[in-house]
């Protein structure tokens, strides 16, 4: 038992030691990671874009359709929770190099169907690299980056997202320039996907595993040379040869952040926070274009153009976001997120109550402006605190419920919004940043510079 307790302590050390080190490469496995949220976002965005192709050809039903199009979202649930936990059981590395290759794998492949059956198929597993890659991104930038820059850099997900969704409608805006045939345009978009993934999975091949991992598996010869290698530190409180450590259950992280009020509070707005945005995002915003032609805002090249420029604008908002949250906290860009998404989709239902249609593309900027933040540091926090024996099981844990939301929304809302009509719907979205707003003023608490690692 002493041993144990030596062991333990000698392992907490090194791990505090490594949270206030600084690398020369942290920022660039920082951005390695955010930048795999491009693939994500040309996947998630690029079927939207090219739905109402893929419906004029195939025909299918609303319910064929709208599972096409959420299929990622619900294979993402089940890769979030197994890549989660693979990657704290063998590895971020392997975890992610992993899930690379098979989405290059599986874009490829759904350029190919032949039928929207198919394309749902293919699309639920390709969801699953997906959920996995943001898991284990995230315990890659929190046990790479020290305390207060690994915050800025995880906020930036939402950033990347947005660069994403302007690369896509950029690429779809020259193949309707261009006239190209509507079936050639869906199948490229997709396929496209793979393009930034095998770049991706080039650039991250030589990165070696995270120090702190090695540390709480017990490899401390391993631990000691990666650590010299990025921090230029031998780590000389460990002992030069490994030791067995016991191995936390999947579900211990559960049973451990109870423990700490701070943890658990801030884990659960986490989870809150990632469903509100997740929610508010995949109804309104998702379908944004279908919803500009419905309303007579413009032709489909012209609504693509001006969507664009929507993004553009949440690009700069997702830069934003980050850089204010070391002056203002989680809390202070939480708030103001989610306040500013609640007002936006209640001017968005009154212009559509009202027949105003000139103020929705307005409403849809500000409402935009505002989700870059508020869904910012939703996968950041519950991150963060966690411990890192069971970092990426808690990591997925909480993108389960920014994806499973998002699965309901994207395949139940068209039937929602045929129901109670635009107007009704949009409002029923505002419920959500409402529920988000809540819970950052009555249960997140400042957890800016958390460093009880």
């Amino acid at each position: 038992m002493q041993m144990e307790l030596s062991q333990r302590s000698v392992i907490d050390s090194a791990v505090r030691h490594l949270v206030t080190n600084h690398s020369p490469q942290g920022n660039r496995i920082g951005w390695l990671m955010m930048a795999s949220i491009l693939v994500e976002a040309w996947d998630l965005y690029g079927i939207a874009f090219v739905l109402i192709f893929i419906r004029d050809q195939y025909h299918p039903s609303p319910l064929l359709l709208g599972l096409a199009a959420a299929g990622t979202q619900g294979g993402a649930v089940i890769g979030a929770l197994l890549g989660g936990w693979l990657s704290d059981k063998l590895g971020r590395r392997l975890m992610f190099l992993a899930t690379m290759v098979l989405f290059i794998v599986l874009a490829l492949a759904q350029a190919f169907v032949t039928s929207v059956a198919a394309l749902a198929v293919i699309r639920l597993l390709l969801g699953v690299p997906l959920g996995s890659d943001i898991a284990t991104g995230y315990t890659y930038i929190m046990e790479s980056m020290p305390k207060g820059k690994r915050e800025v850099m995880g906020n930036r997900w939402q950033f990347m997202f947005a660069i994403g969704q302007v690369l896509t409608l950029g690429v779809i805006a020259i193949f309707l320039i261009l006239n190209l045939d509507h079936e050639w345009i869906w199948r490229v978009t997709l396929g496209l996907g793979a393009v930034p993934a095998l770049i991706i999975l080039i650039l991250r091949h030589d990165l070696p595993e995270t120090a702190m991992w090695l540390v709480r598996q017990g490899r401390f010869r391993e631990a000691k040379e990666v650590s010299t290698r990025m921090y230029d530190d031998r780590l000389d409180m460990l002992p030069d040869q490994d030791v067995k450590v016991v191995k936390p259950r999947p579900t211990a992280f559960l049973a451990d952040i109870r423990q700490d009020p701070i943890r658990w509070r801030a884990t659960l707005y986490g989870w809150i926070a990632c469903f509100a945005q997740g929610s508010e995002f995949s109804t309104f915003a998702f379908y944004l274009p279908v919803l500009f032609v419905m309303v007579g805002v413009s032709s489909i090249l012209g609504t693509t153009l001006v969507t664009m420029a929507l993004y553009v604008i949440a690009a700069i908002s997702g830069w934003v976001g980050p850089l204010l949250t070391p002056k203002i906290g989680h809390r202070g860009i939480s708030i103001a997120g989610f306040g500013i998404v609640f007002v936006s989709l209640l001017i968005a239902a009154a212009a559509l109550y009202t027949g105003n249609k000139a103020v929705l593309p307005f409403a849809a900027a500000t409402m935009l402006w505002g989700h870059y933040w508020d869904a910012s540091n939703c996968m950041t926090i519950p991150s963060m605190v966690a411990k890192p024996e069971y970092r990426g099981t808690a990591s997925g844990f909480s993108y389960v419920f920014v994806k499973l939301p998002s699965f309901l929304a994207i395949f139940l809302f068209p039937t929602l919004f045929t129901a109670i009509g635009q107007a009704g719907a949009t409002l029923f979205v505002a419920i959500f940043p409402l529920i988000g707003l809540l819970a950052a003023i009555f249960i997140l608490p400042e957890v800016y510079g958390f460093e009880r690692d």
